[in-house]
């Protein structure tokens, strides 16, 4: 299938209220109870310019006695078009000569052998404030993006089946097709869960462009990827990061030794390599707890490792799918949509994850749900109907037919420190400490670090 042609001029940034996400606020306007309509304290932003990122601003908190519903609008949208995780590997591959790709970063120099060292969960905000568990990472930041000691934007969702299609298709999830952790299936009605591919789903219909990586081999650019064994045949990594050879080894030592070879064995180079335990350690224990810590002082021994063993000629890219934070165990932070009859009122599926939420409604009750949506969640989320999120540019900048009903009729993304959890239906997602998938800095923002020999 021909890769679509993506027209338009850059996404920037949008301004996001009070930068970070906010303290959680009761939930629900006019309503009884604890619910009820009533003065909230919640965060103002003062606007100032922090000299990093036009969305790195300061907060302070003040009262606010009539708290308004957030508007499809003022969610900060993607960088999809120049600089943006899709934005990565097609930007290195067209510094390799590799027809069809286009240089989308142009902060980045060309080279002649890029090795993408992708570490799971590891946003720019954790990194930022860790610096004395990341020494030699700490020691990158000025040269984020270029040189310009900005993030990327990994995309939304901010999830990892989303942002690793992203990458190694370099194409954003309105293309790619590949728009939440878990999504419904148009063809059978099912709910689908993308990153562990169940119920399994022909992988080439389901996602038929190209990667990037099959593109550059045809090209003849020596193209590799080198993670765990266990990935090497799943449908994820058939749709996202095939093409060349896919190298297994268990430990991060032998990956990165492996893939500064794979460095050196041509001309022309494109190598991926993967760590996932930071990732994991955040889910379970939160990212700020000894055991995170732990697992990102090792990932800062795997990056200074491959960096030192890097051929002439080479440039290493350090970056990440996406971001997390860590949500309370409280009622005010993890809403129940298992026990919540409004929220579940007129919804056939609930998809998506805690923070990034697709709604699929019952025939006839779209209008309905995102009215009761807008109402329920409205200040501390930002919900729309399928056809504002895609007018809005959520997904990017074109959306293919065949991903159109993948996405939900109501598209719910988190701006406060919530948890849109179903405890009955996603047990153990809902038992995660750290979670991610909106469009937050500490979920959005991605270290683009940058080493070359």
């Amino acid at each position: 299938m021909r890769r679509p042609q993506l027209r338009g001029g850059p996404r920037l940034h949008r301004q996001l209220d009070g930068g970070r996400p906010q303290p959680a606020r009761q939930r629900g306007r006019g309503r009884t109870g604890d619910r009820a309509r009533g003065a909230r304290l919640r965060a103002v932003p003062l606007r100032g310019d922090r000299g990093h990122h036009p969305l790195m601003t300061q907060s302070t908190t003040a009262w606010d006695p009539h708290p308004e519903p957030l508007t499809v609008s003022s969610a900060p949208v993607p960088e999809y078009g120049s600089g943006s995780l899709a934005d990565l590997l097609p930007t290195l591959a067209a510094g390799l000569g590799v027809p069809e790709m286009t240089a989308a970063i142009t902060e980045l120099t060309p080279a002649d052998r890029n090795c993408v060292f992708l570490i799971d969960g590891l946003g720019w905000e954790q990194l930022r404030a860790h610096p004395e568990d990341a020494p030699f990472m700490t020691s990158l930041l000025a040269t984020s993006r270029g040189g310009t000691g900005r993030p990327l934007t990994a995309g939304y969702p901010a999830t990892t089946a989303t942002s690793l299609a992203s990458v190694g298709t370099g194409l954003p999830p309105g293309a790619h097709g590949l728009p939440g952790y878990t999504v419904r299936n148009p063809d059978t009605g099912e709910l689908m869960n993308q990153l562990r591919w169940q119920p399994w789903a022909p992988p080439g219909p389901w996602q038929p462009y190209p990667t990037v990586f099959q593109l550059a081999h045809q090209a003849g650019v020596h193209a590799a990827q080198v993670s765990s064994p266990t990935f090497q045949n799943t449908p994820l990594t058939k749709v996202a990061l095939s093409g060349g050879t896919f190298l297994g080894r268990l430990s991060g030592e032998d990956r990165v030794d492996l893939a500064a070879e794979q460095l050196a064995a041509g001309d022309r180079s494109l190598v991926y390599t993967y760590f996932a335990e930071v990732d994991g350690a955040g889910h379970r224990y939160g990212v700020d707890s000894d055991t995170w810590r732990g697992q990102l002082m090792y990932a800062d021994r795997l990056v200074q490792r491959l960096a030192e063993q890097l051929p002439p000629r080479s440039a290493l890219y350090v970056t990440a799918d996406h971001g997390m934070i860590d949500v309370p165990f409280d009622e005010q932070h993890r809403i129940d949509f298992d026990e919540d009859w409004e929220l579940s009122a007129g919804v056939a599926l609930l998809g998506g994850e805690g923070r990034a939420r697709h709604v699929y409604a019952v025939p006839g009750a779209a209008n309905d749900v995102l009215t009761c949506w807008r109402e329920v969640l409205g200040e501390q989320f930002w919900v729309a109907s399928r056809d504002e999120a895609i007018a809005a540019g959520w997904f990017g900048p074109h959306i293919d037919e065949r991903v159109y009903g993948r996405i939900g009729d109501v598209v719910a993304a988190a701006r406060d420190d919530v948890l849109l959890i179903a405890s009955e239906r996603e047990p153990k997602e809902s038992a995660m400490v750290g979670n991610h998938g909106s469009m937050t800095p500490a979920e959005q923002w991605v270290p683009l670090l940058e080493v070359r020999s």
